[in-house]
């Protein structure tokens, strides 16, 4: 029996084993990253997380295996309440993120981003609302709420019908949140999900650049699990050309489930050599750079070329949602006079452009480095991207930097 875990997924420091990001690898990547490479370099914001694992062997609905979590990432940290400018952007629909409809009209995100799996949308949005009116700091302020809450889906690995995720993870997630180093892979929302074919997760990468001699910074948060083998490409490579097996299996000795979508694992790595499903991508953009909320959903739609990067391409059955925010011009969303906002010219903001599709790219590229084999509900299991051989592929086609 695996036991229970809760775990914050922002680390005061880089612990002894960790495994290496995919820089240290040598994959390759355009751009400059800041000095953590994660969401976290954009002052202010804080992501927290709490990963649930529990059992093992057969489904049964409401006592696991459980493989799930759930994710916060707050704009200002948990100090303020002070909303910033915020846009929106969908790839394909199939899927959720709730309070957007209030973000496109007002242009200001109020409050934490949360992602976690498909089914605890609701109960994530209920507590996120008490977390806030709990904890309310000007008197008022959150009678009235529309938190934002993505979700995809982990009904392979998780008991996703046994709805695991409760009220107390939630305030766990967002009480824990600091800023700092964000674990990657199988942790907090992305606990449970599969990535083009491989264990897949969250995963961060940042990017700074200068506009008009000043230097600002781009981070990108992603729950990936998204995209079908073939089409992963990693650094330009075909890496789901050149590693097609090792795909979902049940590791099983016993018999297969009566609805079996996966083959038994052979043990010899041919098993499972299948088109895969689309699946779906939660895509977290913040920046210090000063942006109206018009241009903030310009940002979000770059977050699609580096998914392209990778091979996505936005599948009928994916759900892939993305949500870009500035911490720039706080203060802006004051309720009465006249307040006054700075914003990057439009004829100016390609690095931002830029730095969305490179730090989005090299983010989902974190989360499968950092993922690691699980298996989970009916024993099935999915592995890790291997990384000796990401790294002959990477070779093969003379992309490797180290």
């Amino acid at each position: 029996m695996i036991a229970l875990v809760l775990a914050a997924a922002t680390l005061t420091a880089q612990q002894p084993g960790t495994p290496p990001r995919a820089r240290a690898l040598g994959v390759p990547f355009d751009g400059t990253p800041g000095p953590l490479n994660a969401i976290t370099d954009v002052a202010g914001v804080e992501v927290g997380q709490v990963t649930l694992i529990t059992g093992d062997g057969p489904l049964v609905v409401g006592r696991g295996p459980v493989r799930t979590g759930v994710t916060a990432i707050l704009p200002r940290g948990r100090g303020t309440g002070d909303p910033v400018m915020a846009g929106w952007f969908t790839l394909n629909g199939n899927g959720e993120m709730t309070g957007t409809t209030w973000v496109e009209e007002s242009g200001f995100l109020r409050g934490p981003v949360m992602i976690t799996n498909t089914h605890s949308v609701g109960i994530v949005r209920d507590a996120v609302i008490e977390w806030l009116v709990r904890r309310d700091r000007d008197g008022g302020d959150y009678d009235w709420s529309l938190p934002v809450v993505a979700e995809t889906w982990d009904g392979t690995l998780n008991d996703i019908n046994g709805f695991h995720v409760k009220r107390e993870h939630v305030f766990t997630a967002l009480d824990s949140a600091r800023a700092g180093p964000v674990s990657e892979g199988n942790v907090g929302g992305g606990t449970g999900m599969i990535c083009h074919g491989f264990k897949g997760g969250i995963g961060t990468a940042s990017r700074r650049f200068t506009i008009a001699d000043r230097t600002y910074t781009l981070g990108v948060l992603v729950q990936c699990n998204y995209g079908r083998r073939v089409q992963l490409r990693v650094a330009g490579v075909p890496v789901g050309v050149e590693i097609a097996d090792l795909t979902p299996c049940y590791a099983t000795t016993g018999p297969l489930p009566a609805a079996e979508r996966f083959p038994r694992c052979s043990g010899t790595g041919e098993e499972g050599r299948g088109t895969g499903r689309e699946g779906s991508i939660i895509v977290v953009v913040a920046t210090d750079a000063p942006l109206l909320p018009h241009q903030l959903k310009r940002v979000a739609k770059r977050v699609t070329l580096g998914i392209a990067r990778m091979g996505g391409i936005g599948g009928d059955s994916s759900g892939d949602i993305f949500i870009a925010f500035s911490t720039a011009n706080p203060g802006a969303a004051a309720t009465s006079g006249h307040p006054r906002s700075t914003y990057v010219p439009n004829e100016e903001i390609n690095p931002i452009f830029e730095a969305t599709a490179q730090a989005t790219e090299e983010s989902i590229v974190n989360a499968l480095v950092a993922a690691e084999t699980m298996t989970g509900a009916n024993d099935v299991r999915v592995t890790a991207l291997p990384q000796d051989r990401l790294r002959a592929a990477l070779q093969k086609y003379n992309r490797l930097t180290k």
